[in-house]
């Protein structure tokens, strides 16, 4: 794959102005659906805002996201979990201080060059953050995925995307018409491709992005892809394939041993 189509696909929104990170379009307000989602925003470790995402806690010291959300020059994330973020700035400290903060890993093998093989990162927090409906997103069983790949008329084959972002793009010449406001939003994509060589291999899935279904688009990435109407992450948001957020969405894995071991390590640390 061309260099020019990896920095295509990446997914990292910056603050002032740059390109790419998938939220959800053609959805709807999630509302309190998922209070435990969040918009994050990642620091260097000045303190300068880099880039916004999003992510899953998966336990009050644990918050899942994308690879390149938690990349350097990022050190340092700051999470707010409000519905709408955006109604509340500047008073809710939007983009320096959030509900909580905490310290950014990525996955070991991550290669920001190839970042779609191992697109996974976690931010410890610095203190618990309890979500308020006392639930949390669940990590998926070894492979759990594979099944969808068979008898695919007699499964439901639907995802959950939930994040905060852009809600439509358009080419640089209508890009006025954009909306991007900093809500938490919901779509149910479909699965279009699994386990197919090459293109998505073993590593990740391609979902729907239409107006029938939803899907994602630019200005949140990491953030989860349940599976069905569970708070099961079958993957994280990851990368595009098109300016226009139309097509398919490309989610990273949480269900191959490199996620889910690498996660348990994390775990081991911070219960």
């Amino acid at each position: 794959m061309s260099k020019r189509i990896v920095l295509l696909l990446s997914l990292a929104l910056l603050l002032f102005g740059a390109s790419s990170a998938l939220a959800v379009t053609d959805g709807e307000l999630d509302g309190n659906g998922h209070p435990f989602v969040g918009l994050m925003v990642a620091q260097d470790a000045a303190g300068n805002p880099l880039w916004r995402c999003s992510g899953t806690l998966l336990s009050p010291t644990v918050f899942l996201t994308a690879g390149h959300c938690t990349e350097s020059p990022a050190a340092h994330a700051e999470i707010w979990f409000d519905a709408d973020v955006e109604s509340g700035i500047p008073a809710n400290g939007y983009p320096f201080t959030g509900d909580v903060g905490g310290t950014t890993y990525t996955h070991p093998d991550y290669n920001p060059a190839a970042f779609f093989y191992r697109d996974v990162g976690v931010v410890v927090l610095d203190e618990p953050y309890y979500s308020a409906n006392g639930e949390y997103g669940e990590l998926p069983g070894l492979n759990q995925l594979d099944v969808l790949a068979t008898r695919r008329g007699q499964q439901d084959r639907t995802f959950t995307a939930v994040g905060y972002g852009l809600q439509e793009s358009f080419p640089d010449a209508a890009a006025w018409k954009e909306d991007n406001v900093r809500v938490r939003m919901v779509a149910h994509p479909r699965l279009i491709q699994i386990n197919v060589p090459g293109y998505v291999g073993d590593f990740s899935l391609l979902l729907s992005n239409n107006a029938n279904t939803g899907g994602t688009c630019f200005g949140d990435s990491g953030g989860p892809n349940f599976i069905g109407n569970s708070n099961v992450v079958g993957g994280v948001t990851s990368f595009g394939k098109n300016g226009n957020c139309a097509g398919t969405g490309g989610v990273f894995r949480m269900d191959r041993s490199w996620s889910l071991d690498w996660i348990e390590q994390v775990f081991a640390g911070n219960p």
